[in-house]
């Protein structure tokens, strides 16, 4: 289940989707407003007891609420943590250090190493450009603690090419060892969080070839582009309708007319 924002006159408003993740068959299948255990809850009322049986997979956030529901509406399923919105907690640890840095400088009226530094440490170097990069690599070289943050990051992005369920249990728990032994609260809290999920998180190698979370942030992206080719909505209603047609691969009436 994902979360994207709107505005309608002003105010945000939060909007949950339902993906099928089937390879072949990936749409949009429902959404409501909110982030109520109600909202999931009446999904699965809509769904039914019957699919709602035949489910295998869930990928979901690591909010405690919809977790409990998926639990009770779906025992069977193995519930699997997105990969990336745990590695969004990282960006926002690192981010949360950084802007402390950013204070701490400030008052002490040195100069702002990180000035225009924040994207730099958030986004993956592979989508740096040339020019990034070689800054980056000017930062690296600086013991900062949003740097040694940013380093943190990318050691636990190992965690991900891991084969084997038992050897990415012990890389986990060596990092989240290390992590706690330093003085960078924000990324202690990231691995008391990676400790208390871990068997979700685990979940992620015993799915892994039959679920594609890529494939969620593929869909998002594309949400996101239905909200901008109509500059916002002024009903929440009206978006939704928008995100079904567009997402939902809905079955197309037939023509009378032949279109050459």
């Amino acid at each position: 289940m994902k979360r994207i924002v709107s505005t309608f006159h002003q105010n945000q408003e939060w909007l949950y989707l339902v993906y099928q993740l089937n390879a072949g068959a990936r749409r949009l299948l429902w959404c409501g407003p909110e982030r109520r255990v109600k909202t999931l809850l009446r999904f699965f009322h809509q769904f039914g007891k019957e699919r709602s049986a035949q489910l295998k997979f869930v990928c979901s956030d690591m909010w405690a609420p919809y977790l409990k529901v998926i639990a009770k509406k779906a025992p069977q399923a193995l519930n699997i943590l997105d990969r990336f919105h745990v590695m969004r907690k990282f960006n926002e640890a690192i981010d949360e250090i950084r802007r402390t840095e950013v204070r701490e400088f400030k008052a002490n009226k040195q100069d702002n190493v990180l000035e225009r530094g924040r994207w730099l440490l958030l986004k993956r170097p592979e989508n740096l450009t040339e020019k990034q990069t070689a800054r980056l690599d000017e930062l690296l070289k600086l013991n900062l603690p949003s740097i040694k943050a940013y380093l943190l990051r990318e050691d636990f992005q190992r965690f991900w090419d891991y084969q084997r369920y038992d050897f990415a249990g012990k890389f986990l728990d060596n990092w989240v060892t290390r992590t706690l032994q330093t003085d960078l609260e924000p990324m202690k809290k990231v691995a008391k969080m990676l400790r208390k999920h871990k068997p979700m998180i685990l979940n992620w190698f015993k799915a892994k070839g039959q679920l594609s979370s890529g494939a969620v942030e593929g869909m998002n992206l594309k949400a996101k582009l239905t909200m901008r080719k109509a500059y916002g909505f002024k009903t929440l209603k009206c978006l939704e309708i928008a995100l079904y047609h567009e997402l939902g691969k809905l079955p197309e009436p037939e023509y009378h007319h032949r279109f050459c």
